[in-house]
């Protein structure tokens, strides 16, 4: 029986004790994967998606108490449990976590992370099969040939994340155990589906338009577009003639909580379809570099743009031209890897 309760003979982990009301995860594939194994425990606990720029600009502090789990997000001083597998935000030994239950480990995705928690208390066994292509997706272990593939799983993680009320309908259907492909067949579902392939149509030619490779390192300019792709859409594009990518979304001037616009980002990718044992460089050097809040993982991470004046940030709103300016300190350290 899905969600079946079960009792382990074993002592269980100390996560599974706390009392979840609220779960608080990113809004994409392995943020709603992740709230989906957890509502199979805490049945009753909320739902709330946020992006880790936003937390950490302090947007969902009033959400956020001892009674919450934060998922596949940065560390919040005040929940209750923190569920995450990013390297930016494995916990340090200067940090003081005592008044929360921290579980971080290196695995592909946080979902994973989940999975097996929750697995100790309840039947998780029909997720088993999307967690390998989650872990695939997020880990960056999936093949060119799958990423373009008509995949029920791909195609759950291409429409997750551009509408919270989609993602909340994916993420409830997944915790009470529908199938993947149910899901994409539902009535709610099947025209978004429709919706993304036209999109996906637009943002393929706008990416091949706007893709400049420079010393291996594929850059796309898709700010003030609308337009958002992963790393693996682009280095897909790009082929072999890059080692990484670097997209560059969102809008300037922008901040967040403004609806149909995001502050202007850049993300970073390793090539994972010409470097399946990690990149050649960490990439988070690049994330940290002017945003204290960017991070991630080594071959994949993000930040904000910042204002740069003579290569150093300074307290002023982001301009057009902080793009460029950003872009030109990166490249310089690229070319030094």
């Amino acid at each position: 029986m899905i969600g079946e309760v079960w009792r382990s003979p074993m002592m269980t982990h100390p996560a599974l004790s706390l009392d979840i009301r609220r779960i608080v995860t990113d809004s994409d594939l392995d943020g709603v994967v992740t709230g989906a194994i957890l509502r199979r425990w805490w049945k009753d606990a909320e739902v709330e998606f946020g992006h880790p720029g936003a937390l950490r600009a302090g947007m969902l502090d009033d959400v956020i108490d001892r009674h919450t789990a934060v998922c596949d997000l940065p560390r919040h001083s005040q929940c209750g449990l923190s569920i995450d597998h990013h390297q930016s935000n494995a916990p340090t030994d200067d940090e003081d976590n005592s008044e929360m239950v921290v579980v971080w480990k290196p695995t592909p995705s946080a979902a994973r992370i989940a999975f097996d928690l929750v697995g100790e208390v309840v039947d998780v066994s029909d997720l088993t099969e999307l967690m390998e292509w989650v872990d695939k997706l997020d880990g960056g272990s999936v093949s060119k040939e799958e990423f373009l593939s008509e995949h029920p799983v791909v195609w759950l993680g291409r429409i997750i994340g551009g509408n919270d009320v989609i993602s909340l309908e994916i993420l409830e259907a997944l915790s009470r155990g529908d199938s993947v492909e149910e899901i994409l067949s539902s009535e709610n579902i099947s025209p978004v589906i429709v919706e993304k392939r036209d999109y996906l149509t637009r943002a393929n030619s706008i990416i091949a338009e706007r893709l400049e490779v420079i010393d291996r390192l594929a850059v796309v300019r898709l700010e003030d577009t609308g337009v958002r792709s992963n790393g693996y859409r682009v280095t897909a594009l790009a082929g072999e003639d890059c080692d990484a990518c670097m997209v560059i979304h969102g809008d300037v001037g922008a901040g967040f909580g403004e609806e149909d616009s995001y502050p202007v980002s850049a993300s970073f990718y390793t090539n994972s379809f010409l470097h399946t044992e990690g990149g050649i460089f960490d990439l988070t050097q690049l994330a940290t570099r002017f945003d204290p809040d960017g991070g991630g993982h080594a071959n994949a991470c993000g930040c904000r743009i910042q204002p740069l004046e003579n290569g150093q940030r300074v307290e002023r709103k982001v301009v057009g031209r902080d793009i460029d300016e950003n872009i030109r300190e990166w490249l310089k350290m690229w070319a030094n890897r």
